[in-house]
């Protein structure tokens, strides 16, 4: 996420880092090169001049001028600012005090809006909240069944009885409160392009149900066109809030830092991964500490929390401390990072690592190689590596269906990963993830 946007903007942070003292004509200079970053990045440039006028009013001040620390100083004052375009605090999801509540999530075909509906569901399940989905996009009839494949993943119900949106919502709602359901998920009706036919019945809905919450569903990698599509579907929805999905690819992330000070609706998720679990709460703090470099060790500790067992990773933390640790439990490690997210996105959430210049050894799809290579061996293989030899590895690589080359790498990266625990086994590193 963002990793053109820091990078270029650490090279600029460097620069003002070795200066010491800075001078009007450093900032000045340093800010022109800011403002070029943020446009590149596909940031509004009504949002980058207003940011940037108050930046500079504020870095030109005496006292930063001559702090002991400027470029801290400067750095803390556009942290700030970035805070301030991108809303502050999180903004939570408002369920209302009638039951089921009720969630319409608008926006055009390829933003990702169907899949986002399960997202959302996912996370409601994970509170123990009742969850529904509402098959309301009746103009894309794949979208329904697309949304029923995902109910069925999720063990939901999907409701879809009615000859249009207007009954299938209504129809559904009489279900929910039948059924005592917390909360309905209604997938709206999507078009290619914003036209009057779907903004009529988004209309029309929105006035017969008043629904709590209208998310409107944007590309986060379609840069400005994101923010006039906000634009344009502000003027006539009373919008509630907004999910950027795609922010995980190659998107500048211009869009993040525009859309909330164009429309002044407050961003709710971000959606970074394919997966149904990919969709995290927006907090402005935590997304400008990575814009700047400065990472987001909060969310990674939370997915952390989230997604590890605690239990079976106290023992192995006992293990290690014996330096005692088999394919077995490399096994085991590695099912723990997919269940975070991958290796990108935990390095991405970590500060002061330089993301475009690692990369990572095990990408996803090296670790459902190792993966299926640790499956295929026999329980003493597994617990003592040592003994794979030659007709052992080949034996492995036809019933994993890989490469003897691809086992000589699992048992590198193992053997490599044992020497590490080796050297930190008295403590002084966490077990957590041992190998990145």
């Amino acid at each position: 996420m963002f990793e053109n946007l820091t990078e270029r903007l650490q090279n600029i942070f460097k620069r003002l880092r070795g200066k010491g003292l800075l001078s009007e004509k450093d900032v000045e200079e340093a800010l022109r090169e800011i403002r070029q970053a943020l446009l590149e990045a596909d940031v509004h440039y009504k949002v980058v001049k207003d940011l940037l006028n108050k930046v500079k009013e504020k870095a030109l001040k005496e006292e930063v001028l001559k702090s002991v620390t400027p470029f801290q100083q400067i750095l803390k004052i556009l942290y700030e600012e970035l805070i301030e375009i991108l809303g502050k605090e999180r903004v939570g999801i408002n369920l209302g005090k009638t039951k089921p509540a009720l969630i319409f999530l608008i926006g055009l075909q390829g933003s990702g809006k169907t899949t986002t509906c399960a997202k959302i569901a996912y996370r409601f399940l994970q509170e123990q909240k009742r969850v529904m989905l509402v098959a309301g996009d009746t103009y894309r009839p794949a979208a329904i069944k697309q949304l029923e494949v995902l109910g069925e993943k999720l063990k939901i119900p999907v409701a879809k009885e009615g000859k249009n949106a207007m009954e299938i919502i209504g129809n559904a709602i009489k279900k929910g409160k039948e059924s005592l359901m917390d909360v309905l998920i209604v997938d709206t009706t999507g078009r290619l392009h914003i036209d009057e036919e779907m903004m009529k019945e988004l209309e029309d809905l929105i006035n017969v149900y008043n629904p709590s919450e209208i998310l409107l569903v944007l590309d986060g990698m379609t840069g400005q066109d994101a923010v006039n599509i906000a634009e344009k579907f502000n003027e006539r929805i009373p919008i509630t809030g907004i999910i950027l999905t795609k922010l995980d690819g190659d998107a500048r992330g211009g869009a993040a830092l525009s859309v909330r000070a164009i429309t002044g609706k407050p961003i709710k998720y971000i959606g970074v991964g394919e997966k149904i679990e990919n969709l995290e709460y927006f907090y402005p703090d935590r997304l400008a500490g990575r814009i700047l470099g400065m990472g987001d060790i909060t969310t990674l500790v939370e997915k952390i929390e989230a997604n590890i067992e605690m239990e079976k990773q106290a023992r192995l933390e006992e293990k290690l401390k014996k330096a005692k640790f088999d394919l077995e439990d490399f096994y085991e490690q590695l099912k723990e990072i997919r269940k975070v997210g991958t290796l990108e996105q935990i390095l991405d959430m970590i500060p002061g690592i330089p993301k475009n210049k690692i990369k990572p050894e095990l990408g996803e799809q090296e670790i459902k190689k190792f993966l299926a290579i640790i499956e295929s061996m026999t329980i003493e293989e597994r617990k003592n590596p040592s003994i794979i030899d030659g007709s052992r590895k080949k034996r492995i690589a036809k019933g994993s269906g890989t490469t003897i080359q691809d086992v000589n790498r699992l048992l590198k990266q193992y053997f490599q990963t044992l020497e590490l625990i080796k050297q930190f086994s008295k403590g002084k590193r966490s077990s957590i993830f041992p190998f990145i």
